[in-house]
């Protein structure tokens, strides 16, 4: 089983959620929660713990001068700018690669091969006796993003378990965590902005066939509208959570709701319920 906690938009509790639901799953199962928003992972704050580093590396292309014969097939290949065929010599700009190998099989002369390239890391922890946690890390001012993402979900396979916390929007990110999910869970807020992107990020679940919920976080009360639109998309609402102050200090601090606030074990008992048999 794997659940994705995804959104349309940032700031709306995804990581909340994902690490309270992985918390009460991990009190009678064992669970693996994979932090797949590597730009800006941040489930160790809520699940602290040793962890053990893995670096991640894509492929991109090295050029054999000597038998590169500069005839500029690979540069007109690519499609993202990462060769350029010059003169007596050829550009490569390892930052733009995609790895898709095109360059290789597209070389008459065999001149260009694979290297490894480091795009980040993935950190491996057991904060819990029956809590994994798995944080995707991108370097900073890569652009890999999925790379970093799918190696993260490899780590998680064989769990019968996995809580996969994506990254905001509906972009490749999203689409690449979203990829192999059982169930999503969307959060929203109950504001025009959050209903807007809820309703791109509902878009891209129905677009991948992938049965989804919502929880709404940070109620005001005023869900009226978002009740509707989830009504109108058969969305099931899951669980609704107040705008609080104690939530949010438990939250400013690290801390799980669900661990340190009367009740709320019992309610993130009932969304597991929802979404996990």
């Amino acid at each position: 089983m794997k659940i994705a906690i995804a959104s349309g938009k940032g700031g709306t509790g995804k990581s909340t959620v994902a690490a309270n639901l992985a918390y009460v799953l991990s009190r009678s199962r064992d669970v693996v929660l994979v932090d797949c928003d590597v730009e800006e992972p941040n489930l160790h704050l809520f699940c602290p713990a040793a962890a053990v580093d893995v670096p991640v590396t894509t492929p991109v292309p090295a050029i054999d001068p000597a038998r590169c014969t500069f005839c500029g097939e690979c540069g007109k290949f690519c499609r993202f700018g990462a060769l350029s065929v010059l003169k007596d010599s050829v550009l490569v700009f390892p930052e733009l690669c995609h790895s898709c190998g095109g360059c290789v099989l597209v070389c008459p002369q065999g001149a260009v091969r694979e290297v490894p390239r480091t795009v980040g890391r993935v950190a491996c922890s057991r904060p819990l006796p029956r809590l994994t946690l798995v944080s995707g890390v991108l370097n900073e001012g890569e652009v890999q993003a999925p790379a970093v993402i799918r190696a993260a979900k490899m780590l998680g396979e064989g769990h019968p378990l996995a809580v996969y916390d994506a990254a905001p929007g509906i972009a490749c990110p999203v689409i690449e965590t979203l990829e192999g999910s059982d169930a999503c869970v969307l959060v929203t807020e109950s504001t025009p902005f959050g209903l807007h992107d809820l309703s791109l990020a509902a878009e891209v679940v129905e677009k991948l066939g992938i049965p989804a919920g919502v929880v709404i976080n940070r109620s005001d009360g005023e869900d009226a509208p978002t009740v509707a639109f989830c009504r109108e998309h058969d969305l099931p609402v899951l669980m609704t959570i107040p705008f609080s102050r104690e939530i949010a200090a438990v939250q400013n601090r690290g801390g799980l709701i669900c661990r340190d606030l009367p009740g709320w074990e019992e309610r993130f008992a009932g969304l597991v319920r929802k979404v996990s048999p």
